[in-house]
C-alpha cells in the first residue's frame, strides 16, 4: 500500500478545507432555523446575502448628481395648508353611560399592531352597541414575529380606560365568578360563551341579534376571532365617532415607548454627525438654513420575504432569486399565489410589484429630496438586508433607524418584540414632517388616517405610474423626474373622503372630522 506524506504546507492547506466541511455538516445542527422548511431563512439563507446589481443604474447615476433648488426645496417641506377639515372626535358626544350594564364582552385580537389597533377600536364600538362592559382586548401572540405583548404591555391602560370612562365601562380583567373564561379555555371545545362565527364587517344589528342573548344568558360573551367585524357603513354617528375617538385619543403608548421615541425625534431634528456630513458631497456649513433643516421624512420601506415572494415579481437578483424565492412560495403557500400566473412586466404595468429601497430612493430623489434628508427608516427586517438598502444608502447618507440612533440600554425594554418596535416606528412616524411608504398595508393605511386625522403630509406613491416608469429601461432621468412631479401632486396628504366600504380609520372624514 503507498502512503502519500504530507508536508507541513500541504497540512496547513488542508485544515481550513477539513474545518470549513466540519462547519458545514454542524450548522443545521448549530442553527437549525435556518435549514427549517418554514424558516424567515429557508431556503435562499446565502443568496440573500448577495448584493444585486441597481436595476435602474442610469436612473441611479443621475440622482446621485442631480441638486435641488430652494424653491423647490421650501415647496417640498412645506405644512399642508387648511383643507377646511378639523380633528374633533373627542370633542363630540356619544350617548352617556346610563342602563346597567348587559354583561362582559371579551374579544380575542390577532394579526401585527396595527391590525389590533382597529380591532381594539371595533371592540369598544361593539360594547358601546351592547350595553356591555368590556375586557380589557387579549392579543394573540403573532404567528409570524412569536410576539406576546398584552394590550397593558404596548398601551397605557389607564389612559385607555379614563379616555372612555363616559363612553363605556372597561375592566382589567375579569371578577372570579367569571374567571374560567380564558383562551385556554375556548382552545379545548365549543364553548356556548364562544361566538367564532361572527362574519367580517358584520352590522349592528347583527350583534344584537346573535351576541347579546349570549351576554344575557351567560352573563359574558367572547368573540373568537375579531378581526374587522365591524361594518364601516350604516352605523349610527355617535358609534363611528366612538371608533375615532378611541383610536386616535384613547390609545396612547406606554410611557417608554413614548419616552424613547421622543428620544429619536430629538436625534433627528439635531444637525447630523461630522462623520456623516463628509459622506454627503453636497453638506457644507450653511446647511442650517435649508428649508428642510431641523425636518425629517420617515420611509416605511415595507420589502420583506414573505412581501417580495407573494408579489412575484423581479427584484434583479437573478436567476438565483428567482428560483430561492419561488421555492419560498411553495412551501408557505403551496403556489396558491395569484401573482404568480402574471409576468413581470404584466405586474408592473399593473402597479402590483412592491418598491425596492433603490426604486423608493429614486421616488424620492425625484420628488426633490437631496442627500442632505434626514431620514428615518422604518422597518422591521428589510429582504436581502444591507445589501438590498446599499442604493438607497447612497442617495440618502443620513439615512436612520432604531439602532443607528439609540443605545443598546435605550432599546432594552423594546428589543426583541415586534409590537413594541412597531409601536415605536409609528410614534416616530406621527411626529414626523413628512411619511412615505413604499407599498400599501396596515402600517400604511394606519398612519395615513392618523396623520390625515391631524393634517400632516404623507405622500402616497402612485404605483401603476411608478411600475411602468421603470419598465422604461431607456426613459431618462429629466422624463423620469417630471412625470414623477407630475404623478404625486395631489398625493401629498390631499383631505380624501370616505367612500362606501373604505376604512374609518384610514379615512377619518367626514365620520370623525367636523368642517372648519
Amino acid at each position: 500500500m503507498n502512503y502519500v506524506r504530507q508536508t507541513p504546507t500541504s497540512r496547513r492547506m488542508a485544515w481550513p478545507l477539513q474545518m470549513g466541511g466540519l462547519l458545514m455538516l454542524l450548522l443545521p445542527s448549530l442553527f437549525p432555523s435556518l435549514f427549517s422548511p418554514l424558516s424567515r431563512s429557508y431556503p435562499s439563507v446565502f443568496s440573500e446575502w448577495n448584493a444585486p446589481r441597481p436595476m435602474h443604474s442610469h436612473l441611479l447615476n443621475r440622482a446621485l448628481q442631480q441638486q435641488t433648488s430652494k424653491a423647490q426645496e421650501a415647496e417640498l417641506w412645506s405644512p399642508l395648508p387648511n383643507q377646511g377639515w378639523e380633528a374633533c372626535a373627542d370633542k363630540q358626544d356619544t350617548q352617556s353611560l346610563g342602563r346597567k350594564s348587559q354583561g362582559y364582552i371579551q374579544v380575542f385580537l390577532d394579526g401585527g399592531l396595527n391590525q389590533q389597533r382597529m380591532g381594539i377600536c371595533d371592540a369598544v364600538a361593539v360594547a358601546k352597541i351592547l350595553n356591555a362592559t368590556l375586557v380589557i382586548p387579549y392579543l394573540e401572540v403573532n404567528p409570524v414575529w412569536q410576539d406576546s405583548s398584552s394590550f397593558a404591555d404596548i398601551f397605557d391602560v389607564d389612559h385607555f380606560i379614563s379616555a372612555l370612562s363616559n363612553d363605556i365601562s372597561i375592566v382589567k380583567e375579569l371578577p372570579s365568578d367569571y374567571s374560567w373564561s380564558t383562551r385556554e379555555y375556548y382552545a379545548t371545545g365549543i364553548r356556548a360563551t364562544r361566538i367564532k362565527t361572527a362574519p367580517v364587517h358584520a352590522s349592528a344589528s347583527w350583534y344584537l341579534e346573535n351576541v347579546l342573548p349570549v351576554m344575557q344568558s351567560y352573563g359574558i360573551a367572547a368573540i373568537a376571532p375579531f378581526s374587522h367585524r365591524l361594518a364601516f357603513d350604516s352605523q349610527p354617528s355617535d358609534i363611528q365617532h366612538l371608533r375615532c375617538k378611541v383610536n386616535f385619543h384613547a390609545l396612547v403608548f406606554v410611557p417608554h415607548v413614548r419616552t424613547l421615541g421622543d428620544a429619536l425625534v430629538s436625534h433627528l431634528r439635531s444637525p447630523p454627525s461630522s462623520d456623516n456630513a463628509s459622506s454627503a458631497t453636497h453638506f457644507h456649513k450653511g446647511e442650517n438654513d435649508r428649508a428642510g433643516a431641523g425636518k425629517y421624512v420617515v420611509l416605511h420601506l415595507r420589502f420583506d420575504k414573505d412581501m417580495a415572494a407573494h408579489s412575484a415579481c423581479d427584484f434583479g437578483g437573478g436567476k438565483a432569486e428567482k428560483l430561492a424565492l419561488a421555492k419560498y412560495r411553495q412551501v408557505l403557500w403551496q403556489g396558491r399565489v395569484l401573482n404568480s400566473q402574471f409576468t413581470d412586466e404584466e405586474l408592473r404595468g399593473q402597479g402590483r410589484c412592491p418598491l425596492t429601497p433603490e426604486e423608493i430612493g429614486l421616488l424620492l430623489s425625484a420628488l426633490g429630496f437631496n442627500n442632505s434628508t434626514r431620514l428615518y427608516l422604518a422597518s422591521h427586517k428589510v429582504y436581502g438586508g444591507e445589501a438590498r438598502i446599499s442604493a438607497l444608502r447612497q442617495l440618502f447618507p443620513f439615512m436612520e433607524d432604531k439602532k443607528s440612533l439609540a443605545s443598546s440600554h435605550e432599546l432594552s425594554e423594546v428589543e426583541g418584540k415586534a409590537s413594541l418596535l412597531a409601536a415605536v416606528d409609528y410614534y416616530v412616524s406621527m411626529q414626523s414632517d413628512i411619511f412615505i411608504s413604499a407599498s400599501p398595508g396596515n402600517m400604511h393605511n394606519a398612519l395615513l388616517g392618523h396623520r390625515a386625522y391631524k393634517n400632516l403630509k404623507t405622500i402616497r406613491p402612485n404605483m401603476t405610474l411608478l411600475g411602468k416608469l421603470f419598465l422604461n429601461k431607456t426613459i431618462e432621468w429629466s422624463e423620469f423626474q417630471q412625470a414623477v412631479q407630475q404623478g404625486h401632486k395631489n398625493r401629498q396628504g390631499q383631505m380624501r373622503i370616505r367612500k362606501e366600504k373604505q376604512s374609518i380609520y384610514t379615512y377619518p372624514a367626514p365620520d370623525c372630522m367636523c368642517k372648519a
